[in-house]
């Protein structure tokens, strides 16, 4: 089963730099992406993705990385639509929606995520979330959905194996796409998750920051393929 880090960050300052010195007495660093890509070579198997796109290919857009710019630095593709994005960017479906085709139009892969709130579960609405949100997303061929239960995200809790294999199974109902689950995965968790028939994957968020649990996490991925 792949399992995709949804913690890592890109830069787009070029070179490595030093700023002057602190009273601290630190320095800060920036260094290339493109190094990263082109030390990682085309046969590495490692994909590079964003965890954003604009719709746009170029304008007066400050903040916002277009898609050409991510081909151009051979980033293999992007995340749209994540939780974090919706609750504090005011991301819509609608914005969401123009982010995957463009993405998609410019050759790049997709990551859509989708998922429900703890009060939107508790009220029976999951199905019709996970519907609206599906709604707009381009059927294609690299593309992947990511199913987040935004209650479990970076909270310690988790689906349970029948809630995840529910909403994965609504999910491929709706949509002819790989998906991948995102929700407080750990190593304690991931070989049961995996293992469900219709998950197929993982998008792993804080854990990919500690590089035991993610290898433990890789591990027992590669035990349920």
């Amino acid at each position: 089963m792949p399992t995709m880090p949804a913690s890592s960050t890109t830069s787009t300052e070029s070179g490595a730099s030093r700023s002057p010195r602190s009273k601290e007495g630190l320095f800060r660093l920036a260094v290339d992406r493109s190094f990263t890509l082109q030390g990682l070579g085309t046969d590495s198997g490692v994909g590079v993705y964003a965890q954003n796109v604009h719709w746009e290919l170029e304008g007066a857009y400050t903040g916002e990385v277009s898609p050409s710019m991510l081909a151009e630095l051979g980033v293999t593709g992007s995340i749209v639509g994540h939780s974090e994005r919706r609750q504090l960017f005011g991301e819509t479906d609608e914005t969401v929606r123009r982010r995957a085709e463009a993405a998609l139009e410019a050759g790049l892969h997709v990551i859509a995520c989708v998922g429900e709130t703890e009060a939107e579960r508790e009220a029976g609405e999951t199905e019709a979330v996970l519907e609206r949100q599906l709604a707009g997303i381009p059927p294609h061929e690299r593309l992947v959905i990511a199913y987040e239960p935004v209650w479990a995200i970076g909270t310690g809790k988790s689906a349970t194996p029948e809630i995840a294999q529910d909403a994965h199974a609504f999910v491929k109902s709706l949509h002819d796409a790989p998906v991948l689950y995102g929700g407080s995965v750990k190593p304690e968790n991931a070989a049961t998750l995996l293992a469900l028939p219709d998950v197929d994957g993982a998008l792993v968020g804080g854990a990919s920051l500690d590089l035991p649990l993610f290898d433990a996490i890789c591990r027992a991925g590669a035990e349920t393929a």
